[in-house]
């Protein structure tokens, strides 16, 4: 396991998303799901909230450029239901949002962006509504999110916040990177391959 896929804490600027419900399909549009390979879904998350027909940018928080090259996205109640489509989480982060916090997930959503290593860690509407508050005055402001302590520092204010013990372990540990893992245990996994009577033509 390399030290880079271990994930205890996240800071940045952050960018409020405001709305109950917001579904995969008004994250990332299904026409964009015909695409073969992920790399250009940082272009299209909220596109058609954020151009016009003609591709004219309209007013939305990932045009605006007082949040421009925020790390946290701040959201409220069930934020990703709809299709599990695991495009939606790929295009926020590839359009640099690196953890989400919000009042609550749609469950496959929340767990589609752990196997990435974006955090979505939830805090209560009260404490939510002060958060995009405190950024929309002060887009600037710094946030820092500790998975560790479970704590979230905005100006002088510590939140606490929840997510799912077993989210929270692999981010640490750095076992939700699939890939990184199976790279560290090739020469385990070759061997167990080869044991497998259809890896072998079932010849063993």
């Amino acid at each position: 396991m390399t030290v880079e896929t271990k994930i205890a804490k996240v800071t940045g600027t952050a960018v409020p998303i405001r709305g109950n419900d917001i579904d995969t399909d008004r994250i990332i549009p299904a026409r964009y799901l015909k695409e073969i390979t992920f790399a250009r879904m940082g272009e299209y998350p909220f596109y058609d909230e954020r151009f016009d027909s003609e591709g004219k940018p309209k007013s939305h928080p990932f045009n605006d450029p007082k949040y421009q090259g925020a790390s946290i996205l701040l959201v409220n109640k069930n934020f990703g239901c709809g299709s599990s489509r695991e495009h939606a989480p790929q295009a926020l982060f590839r359009f640099g949002i690196h953890a989400i916090v919000g009042e609550s997930f749609a469950a496959i959503f929340a767990g589609n962006c752990v196997m990435m290593g974006m955090p979505t860690v939830t805090v209560t509407s009260i404490e939510i509504e002060e958060l995009m508050k405190a950024v929309e005055s002060n887009p600037r402001g710094v946030l820092s999110l500790d998975l560790e302590k479970k704590s979230l520092s905005c100006r002088e204010r510590q939140i606490r916040f929840d997510i799912p013990d077993s989210y929270r372990s692999a981010l640490m540990t750095g076992s939700w990177d699939c890939t990184s893992m199976l790279h560290a245990n090739l020469d385990k996994a070759k061997k167990a391959a080869a044991k497998l009577p259809y890896m072998t033509a079932f010849k063993g």
